[in-house]
């Protein structure tokens, strides 16, 4: 049983024995080794060698050891990581040299729901339009796949996943740069406890922990620090303590966020800035991507170091697609994704991240906020959305309306004015658009804001 809407643009997502149960998750199993084969790029003499791992989610072991079981009677030989963050995940399929992977989590969704994010060998993204769409397409012909039981390769266990990965990362951070400071964390009861805790042993700080401990029911609050009720508890403990910074994760821990020394959050778009102009320093001139939602400190930011901007199609599969295609160094997505384009693949690096930002923050010299203050110069909608009958005529409206401006289609569309911008783009699941714009003042900001609202409700 299965809803096929669960076949999402970048992952695989739904309500477990709601909208899919694990004879789904077998069929899944089969789909995914077939897409493998049919890419051709497997040796065909060898068994498939896939990584599975999963987060922290109630229904997680159950529906791992389904999937475990059906790419075993595909043929596979399955790597067993056990339970990982998303980064550590990618970073093991790369590091096991596998010919994939699979990672059981659904991310920051409330606890009912689970879901798959796949990838090709050296952690390549698999999207909607790279080989999900074809899978479900492959489950919903096939009601049964053979099963290959004279070829069962038995289960390899896989410990220490997560530091492996640490001893990688820590290579690319300059720990004598990093000044001692002191740290406020939540991971949200999710994964990024694993990495956060990890790194924090070798790095000159002093961590204060919130909701390191394991827990797929989420008891002290929802894994998406999007959400601003999601932080206050960090923003509090970070005043509360004293702290120079705070840091939160997402339930899969590859989304990371941070709140200066008054418990304000920083931008994501200045995060991905500042990021930029420290890659752009390790490899001047470099391709740097960003998504097309508003954020144009980020594009300052790349052009003022002599970098290049490249624009990116919202979705982290997406991004990394894109990354991959045009050789970008680093890119950074709105909603706290991060990557880096490494020799052992091009995903999700926060540990990374986290260790460039603390010597940048440390060194200055400054509190964060007073780092950040010129920075700040921008002022956001937020992510607004609204229900509506027609995309397409919202879109049109939009064009009509603002002829004017300089225009782009690359993932809805973006309008740009002197002193305003902004992006509408639908979602993919739902009847709605989503309204992101940025201005040069507050001012600016709510007029225009309200204006383009005004004209999507009636349209």
């Amino acid at each position: 049983m299965f809803n096929p809407s669960i076949f999402k643009a970048y992952d695989i997502r739904g309500i477990y024995e709601t909208d899919f149960d694990l004879a789904f998750v077998a069929r899944l199993a089969h789909a995914f080794a077939a897409l493998r084969r049919a890419d051709g790029d497997t040796d065909a003499n060898k068994p498939l060698t896939i990584i599975v791992a999963r987060d922290m989610r109630l229904s997680s072991p159950a529906i791992s050891a389904a999937l475990i079981a059906g790419l075993q009677s595909a043929g596979v030989k399955v790597i067993d990581a056990g339970l990982l963050s998303t980064p550590a995940f990618y970073f093991t399929v790369s590091n096991q040299k596998a010919d994939g992977g699979i990672m059981v989590s659904a991310s920051h969704n409330p606890k009912e729901w689970n879901g798959f994010k796949l990838v090709r060998a050296m952690s390549r993204p698999i999207s909607g339009d790279s080989g999900i769409n074809w899978m479900r397409d492959e489950i919903l012909k096939s009601e049964e796949f053979d099963i290959i039981e004279e070829e069962l390769h038995p289960v390899e266990t896989l410990a220490n996943a997560a530091e492996a990965q640490l001893e990688h990362d820590l290579t690319h951070i300059n720990v004598a740069s990093i000044k001692p400071m002191r740290i406020v964390a939540d991971a949200a009861n999710s994964m990024g406890a694993q990495y956060l805790e990890l790194l924090a042993s070798k790095l000159p700080v002093q961590l204060e922990k919130l909701n390191f401990t394991l827990d797929g029911s989420f008891p002290a609050h929802e894994a998406d620090p999007l959400k601003s009720e999601n932080l206050e508890a960090l923003s509090q403990a970070v005043k509360n303590s004293g702290a120079d910074l705070g840091i939160a994760t997402d339930g899969d821990g590859d989304r990371v966020f941070f709140v200066d020394e008054k418990g304000d959050l920083v931008d994501p778009a200045i995060i991905r800035g500042l990021l930029a102009q420290i890659f752009l320093k390790e490899k001047p001139g470099s391709k740097i991507g960003y998504d097309v939602r508003p954020g144009k400190i980020t594009v300052d930011l790349i052009t003022a170091n002599g970098g290049v901007p490249v624009p990116s199609r919202v979705g982290h599969s997406l991004i990394k697609e894109q990354m991959l295609a045009e050789n970008a160094y680093f890119a950074g997505e709105s909603s706290g994704h991060f990557f880096l384009n490494l020799e052992i693949g091009c995903f999700e690096m926060p540990m990374i991240m986290i260790g460039k930002l603390l010597a940048l923050f440390s060194q200055s010299n400054m509190s964060v906020s007073e780092f950040l203050k010129p920075y700040r110069r921008y002022f956001h909608s937020g992510e607004i959305n609204r229900s509506v009958k027609d995309k397409d005529k919202i879109f049109q409206a939009l064009q009509d309306s603002y002829k004017d401006g300089e225009k782009s289609l690359l993932d809805g569309i973006s309008i740009t004015y002197p002193n305003f911008w902004f992006n509408v783009r639908g979602s993919n699941t739902e009847d709605k658009v989503r309204l992101n714009l940025e201005a040069d003042s507050f001012e600016v900001m709510v007029a225009k804001r309200d204006e383009v609202l005004k004209l999507i409700e009636n349209t």
